[in-house]
């Protein structure tokens, strides 16, 4: 039988790289089991978890990331106390920090289906379902993964990236919901290798404080209703 039931572990704010690890063994342990479950008679159920937290400030490129999409060295990392890392993921070069949601769902895909493009578009309809409850209009753009919305001259800008990663149909890494975060620090990097938009937040598009536990809130119960969980 199926186990559709997703469990929600908000850990706080935590460095990415111990949320890496922390994904990493849940991951395994996923993967694992579904393993151990090909020789048992009897299975046992895979959980589906979905991590929230926020990060330090950091960015973070994906397998197909091309460097050239970091605009500062080294040094400037460094001095402006910006991690970086390349990790395991799909997607291009993006930003992490205090003010944005991360999202990582841990989730056995065999429970609900086995298809990532559909996954994708699962995670996009989340976001944009959470933005209607704000007043504000998501959308998607044909061959760039992401949810955008017009600012208030119209333009298209990002305000969710995604970049998972999927094994034996369990998935990590996730999602990143600009809440509230500094917009400066997406100045040093071309997101997601994007060039000719830009990127907003929730606090720049409503003009007024977020609370981004509200959103969190949100955010879990259109993962829920989405996923039929």
């Amino acid at each position: 039988m199926k186990n559709k039931k997703i469990l929600v572990r908000d850990i706080g704010k935590m460095s990415f790289s111990d949320a890496w690890e922390y994904q990493e063994k849940i991951f395994k342990k996923t993967i694992d089991q579904k393993v151990q479950n090909r020789s048992l008679n009897e299975k046992i159920e895979t959980k589906n978890l979905l991590i929230l937290t926020e990060h330090n400030h950091v960015y973070t490129i994906g397998k197909s990331g091309d460097m050239s999409n970091l605009l500062i060295d080294k040094e400037e990392l460094m001095k402006r106390e910006i991690e970086f890392f390349k990790i395991n993921r799909g997607g291009d070069i993006t930003y992490h920090g205090p003010g944005q949601i991360m999202g990582y769902p841990i989730f056995d895909l065999d429970n609900f289906f086995t298809d990532i493009n559909l996954y994708l578009r699962k995670l996009e309809e989340v976001i944009i379902n959470t933005l209607k409850s704000y007043n504000l209009t998501g959308y998607t753009i044909n061959d760039e993964t992401g949810v955008w919305v017009k600012d208030n001259n119209g333009l298209s800008k990002k305000i969710c990236a995604f970049g998972i990663r999927a094994s034996r149909w369990v998935t990590m890494h996730g999602l990143c919901f600009n809440v509230n975060p500094d917009l400066t620090y997406f100045n040093h990097i071309i997101p997601c290798g994007i060039k000719n938009k830009g990127i907003t937040s929730l606090q720049e598009l409503k003009k007024e404080d977020i609370d981004i536990n509200e959103v969190k809130l949100r955010l879990v119960e259109n993962f829920k209703l989405v996923f039929n969980a």
